[in-house]
């Protein structure tokens, strides 16, 4: 591979990158980052319940947080690893926001739980996949998950 053609190569995968982050920190903004506004907007419509109770408790005991989302960002973080190899700490580190965000904006109440406290995130990961953990770690270049989250 020529090095004009490893440019374009670098050139799409910081483009991904940057689209990605755009399009989580608009879905970060939808889900109302600072909370949730209960206020009924005219819709006559119910909630439908959810299949797990909100005080239902992950293996780390991280109130609100089900084991299926905690193997969900176990599992998000896994499909992201090699991605993080190739781009290096600093893209990859807003790689790692994006993952995050996305997944704490799947459920208002996690989103709070991660805004409140960062270390959420390393004590699910440390009762579900600590492997994953560590290999993000090694590859962003960071003590724990928590301090590679800006913008929580």
């Amino acid at each position: 591979m020529n090095s004009a053609a490893k440019a374009q190569s670098r050139f799409r995968r910081v483009a991904r990158v940057v689209v990605s982050v755009a399009g989580a920190v608009a879905v970060f903004a939808a889900t109302g980052a600072c909370g949730t506004d209960a206020t009924n907007t005219g819709s006559s419509s119910t909630l439908a319940p959810t299949d797990a109770p909100t005080t239902a408790t992950s293996p780390s005991g991280a109130a609100g947080i089900t084991e299926q989302q905690s193997q969900q960002l176990c599992s998000d973080l896994d499909a992201q690893l090699q991605e993080w190899r190739i781009q290096g700490p600093t893209i990859g580190r807003g790689g790692l926001n994006i993952v995050v965000q996305t997944w704490a904006a799947q459920s208002g109440t996690i989103n709070l739980q991660v805004v409140q406290n960062r270390s959420i995130v390393d004590e699910v990961t440390i009762a579900t996949c600590p492997d994953t953990r560590a290999e993000a770690m090694r590859s962003l270049d960071i003590p724990d998950l928590a301090s590679g989250l800006v913008g929580f």
